[in-house]
């Protein structure tokens, strides 16, 4: 909490009593995103806040006459505040979590619901996201695809609550909705270049401008170096370093004031010696466990591998694995947006193609003894969209929008896993079977599995809603849309490598860790879902307003193997997942008080999802491979938000936003167990009643802007400064107390100085104050009992030069 009031002093004490009234720059808050007009505010003579348009609902609107909550941040915001990737997002909008592990297991969730933290169920290609992402109106099916960089960015809404109305994929927890900056008819470029600590180096740039007077373009780049902040002590190299690069170009043919085509084209780019974890503690158990089968001990894993892990202060960041490591991976693809003005309406399409490569090597037992030697599922995806739409235009007592929706996507994978010399002793022991058969110590040794995967499918949607003012001020809400998919998805994996040996017990062990599989499946789904709502304006400045929306997230098909029956044979009857189904209710008031110097929104909410998607175990299996992706009959969460902007003088201007959530698992009745329950044999526990991951019942960001204009040096000096606070939270489904992430802060902050001939010069940190703190945990595969830990980066400090013309 004190870093919080920290970041409120930075801003307040630059700020003399007496304040001068001029204006502000609040250019954050007012990107309009139908003109992608230039947001950078700094002149602007009005005192209050400006309107902000948003497309929440497919089309130019005000978000405080959106009756739904919604969080927006525009472009100069992020410019400002260094935001340039989905998990910085997070610290500016409290109701959203980010969690990842390296790129491919990235995880966001909206109020708690979206992709799982459990890797399985983040990187199962057979699996959709909770919560959408959408780049200009194009939906991204990978959530790896959210952790490349932003590039030229004029808007971000964060929406939340289900979106399974007029979005592109039925989303059970929100969506991520944003719009890049559009091509302009007037002239215009940015640079910029910032260096910091850790080798940072980040370079933007940016050019727009006419070709013709009915042709406009905009060109666009990123790129982003820094050095690793987890120093390997093995090989003396620094791991998960950032490497990215993203460039776009746009088109914008407007041959009248009635239609407008913009072609687009991006690509972006990551490849580091990243991603690693280090050591974060051990559990203890409550249950019986084989002294020789746990990690630490007198007689432990660690122990007879006279192993010492290189510090158990994770925050030392430093670590020994012995395995490869490094990331590449790359997304891209076209679009062609075309508007056409018919009169009362706007006929849209939408058309898209997008494609997401995926490679990198991993040491899966994150320690230095060579148990896993190489891991890694090269992958591809290409996916397909195309979106028309039919929108009223102007103000009137019944507005509409339309629409058909068509998505394919098809991703396959290679999944490769090979195991070391320390695998056998590690995951085995030295005997197996009832008859204690000697296990050889190389038994595993270059013992591993290869094979392909191939996840296909299509969807179909068509969606409608209509606004309907019966009497002044009062608009009822009404939509539906109709989702068809068709899903089909192959496995096919192989085992080779290891010692030849033809002893029943021992080829056995060698099975139950790594076996080949091969099975399909299929899925056919239809879907109908909807909102309804009632919202009342009951002044010019005040919105009241009720909800009532259903969505569903469809059916999946595991694309990460198998349990077995009775026959060591893959269970085909657990390949299906079923659709997960959510219905919400919300509550909610927007205002505009004091002659539109003060914003402040609050709702409330219950949301409650049937057949939710997560993992459950199987006891009854015979290999061991018991956990996998199923259905567990329902999960709540409740909660209250608010939000709030203030333009205390024309110098200064707040923000604040604070969300208190209570989500659990309402039945799970067989889940994992948590790693202090796990013994020898498997078990599956009942979470009823635990918490859901990555969901901290309290979070809350402040943050402001200070603009003093200074005659003499003919500019004006500013003052950024932000925090976000996140109470503790689990940081996997079973709710063990040994991956619980406790609560944190961090303050982001810059101050500078800003020419009049638009150039300004500024000194920024992240995580001003050094916090330390866990960003994700992950449970060392076969139970051992340690417990892995991905650290915050520490605090970065450096300078920023940007131009603008």
């Amino acid at each position: 909490m004190r870093y919080l009031l920290c970041a409120v002093s930075i801003i307040a004490l630059a700020t003399p009593i007496l304040a001068q009234d001029r204006s502000v720059p609040r250019d954050d808050e007012s990107t309009a995103t139908a003109t992608g007009a230039n947001e950078d505010r700094a002149n602007n003579d009005r005192a209050g806040l400006p309107e902000i348009t948003v497309t929440a609902r497919r089309r130019a609107e005000d978000a405080q006459r959106i009756p739904g909550s919604l969080s927006v941040v525009g472009g100069a915001l992020l410019d400002r505040s260094y935001t340039v990737n989905t998990q910085q997002l997070s610290q500016l909008v409290p109701t959203l979590n980010y969690s990842s592990a390296n790129p491919r297991n990235t995880a966001f969730t909206i109020r708690g619901l979206g992709s799982s933290v459990v890797a399985v169920s983040q990187a199962n290609d057979g699996l959709e996201p909770g919560a959408g992402f959408y780049v200009d109106q194009v939906y991204h099916a990978r959530p790896a695809t959210a952790a490349f960089d932003f590039s030229d960015i004029g808007q971000v809404e964060v929406l939340r609550g289900p979106q399974g109305t007029l979005f592109g994929k039925n989303s059970t927890a929100g969506a991520i909705n944003i719009t890049t900056r559009a091509p302009t008819f007037t002239p215009e470029a940015s640079e910029e270049i910032s260096v910091g600590s850790f080798n940072f180096v980040q370079v933007r740039a940016a050019a727009s401008g006419p070709i013709s007077d009915t042709l406009a373009f905009r060109v666009s780049g990123v790129s982003t170096r820094r050095d690793g902040v987890i120093d390997n002590i093995r090989t003396g190299r620094d791991q998960n370093q950032i490497g990215n690069q993203a460039v776009r170009g746009q088109l914008l043919f407007k041959p009248s004031e009635m239609f407008q085509i913009k072609l687009s084209a991006d690509f972006t780019n990551f490849q580091s010696n990243c991603c690693t974890q280090v050591y974060y503690r051990v559990a203890t158990r409550d249950v019986a466990r084989t002294a020789t089968r746990q990690f630490a001990g007198p007689t432990g894993l660690a122990t007879q591998f006279n192993y010492t892990p290189p510090s158990t202060n994770p925050y030392d960041r430093v670590t020994d694995i012995d395995a490869q490591l490094g990331v590449d991976t790359n997304e891209g693809g076209v679009a062609a947006i075309a508007d056409w003005n018919l009169g009362g309406a706007t006929l849209t399409s939408v058309s898209a193609w997008r494609f997401w490569n995926w490679d990198a090597a991993n040491d899966r037992d994150y320690t230095g003894i060579p148990i896993q030697i190489e891991q890694h599922i090269p992958s591809r995806q290409d996916q397909y969209s195309q979106e028309l739409r039919l929108a009223s235009n102007g103000n009137h007592a019944l507005s509409y929008v339309g629409g058909l929706y068509f998505f394919r996507q098809r991703v396959e994978g290679r999944p490769i896993s090979i195991y070391g010399p320390a695998a056998a002793r590690y995951l085995i022991g030295t005997t197996t079977g009832a008859n204690a058969t000697p296990v050889a110590a190389n038994l595993l040794d270059g013992y591993g599995t290869d094979g392909r995967t191939d996840f296909q499918s299509n969807s179909y949607a068509a969606f409608g809603e209509v606004n309907w003012r019966p009497v002044d001020r009062i608009t009822l809400t009404g939509g539906l849309r109709y989702t068809y998919e068709h899903k089909t998805g192959s496995y096919d994996t192989f085992v080779f490598g290891g010692p030849a040996t033809t002893n029943a017990a021992l080829i056995n062990a060698r099975l139950g860790i790594l076996r080949g599989q091969t099975y399909a499946a299929k899925v056919n789904d239809g879907a109908l879902t909807g909102r309804a709502n009632i919202a009342w304006q009951a002044t010019d400045t005040v919105l009241g307003y009720v909800s009532y929306a259903r969505g569903e997230k469809s059916g999946g098909i595991n694309m990460s193997g198998l349990p077995l029956n009775d026959q060591n044979l893959p269970a085909i009857g657990t390949a299906v997942v079923r659709p997960e189904k959510n219905t919400a209710y919300e509550i909610g008031v927007k205002t505009r008080l004091f002659d539109n110097r003060l914003i402040v929104n609050i709702d409330g909410f219950y949301t409650r999802v049937t057949d939710f998607q997560t993992n459950v175990s199987d006891t009854r299996a015979a290999a061991a491979l018991r956990t996998y992706l199923a259905n567990i009959p329902r999960v709540t969460v409740k909660g209250v938000e608010a939000d709030a902007v203030a333009a205390i003088t024309r110098d200064l201007s707040l923000r604040a936003s604070a969300a208190y959530a209570d989500g659990q698992y309402d039945s799970y009745p067989a889940g994992p167990c948590p790693i202090e329950l796990i013994g020898n044999t498997a078990a599956s526990c009942n979470l009823s009643g635990t918490g859901l991951p990555g969901l901290p019942k309290w979070s809350y960001t402040v943050g402001g802007d200070y603009l003093r204009p200074v005659e003499a040096l003919k500019g004006s000096l500013f003052a950024h400064a932000d925090a976000n606070y996140r109470s503790k939270q689990f940081g996997d489904p079973t709710g063990s107390r040994f991956t619980t992430i406790g609560s944190y802060s961090v303050v982001n902050g810059s101050v500078g100085y800003r020419s009049e001939k638009g150039w300004e010069l500024a000194v920024f940190a992240r995580n001003l104050f050094d916090r330390d703190y866990i960003q994700n945990v992950t449970i060392q595969a076969g139970n051992s009992g340690l417990i892995l830990a991905t650290p915050s980066d520490p605090r970065t400090i450096g300078v920023t030069f940007r131009a603008h013309q």
